[in-house]
């Protein structure tokens, strides 16, 4: 068994490195997927806070609904932007860290969406403020970033198999992030 894993690893080109890789990679996305939240409500005038899972007008509400939405659009355009320059360099360079770095993306939104409560997270909101239903903006956002990270896939030539390996070293690193979280607030 051991050794069937170890040959799973190496076909899937996951080694040590890739896998303590995932623990920066976890914390630079959340960051960055915050830092997307922050960056267009701070363009539109509003002070924000910011840290490792949230980024928030300070005085606790925007200047108006439509500043509102386009923060809240922020997070996610970020996390899209992520995952097509990254796919461009795995696409350029064939780099299972490129790889990781697309597919960490998406799951962060997957994860979120599934386990986060759907009406907690931003794309449900995005199309709550839209007047649209709860559920199309988290799909037209994990469609993105599912069809990005199939391509990074076939890319590098990795089999379902492989995908079921990062999807663990995702949920680990999740995982990790979201306790970090709650213990700094």
């Amino acid at each position: 068994m051991v050794e069937r894993i170890k040959q799973d690893l190496k076909e899937s080109q996951i080694n040590w490195k890739v896998a303590l890789f995932f623990i920066p990679l976890a914390f630079l996305t959340y960051l960055f997927h915050e830092f997307g939240h922050w960056t267009v409500g701070e363009v539109f005038g509003n002070s924000m806070t910011y840290n490792l899972n949230n980024a928030a007008p300070r005085s606790g509400y925007f200047i108006n609904d439509s500043q509102a939405l386009w923060s809240a659009m922020g997070g996610p355009a970020f996390t899209i932007i992520q995952a097509l320059v990254f796919l461009l360099v795995t696409q350029k360079t064939k780099s299972i860290f490129s790889y990781s770095i697309v597919f960490f993306a998406a799951f962060t939104r997957f994860f979120s969406l599934l386990f986060g409560g759907l009406s907690l997270q931003d794309e449900a909101g995005i199309s709550s403020m839209l007047h649209i239903n709860q559920y199309l903006v988290p799909l037209i956002v994990l469609l993105l970033l599912f069809l990005i990270v199939a391509r990074s896939s076939r890319i590098m030539n990795l089999s379902m198999k492989a995908v079921g390996y990062f999807i663990v070293l995702s949920t680990l690193a999740n995982l990790l992030v979201i306790g970090v979280s709650k213990l700094i607030e």
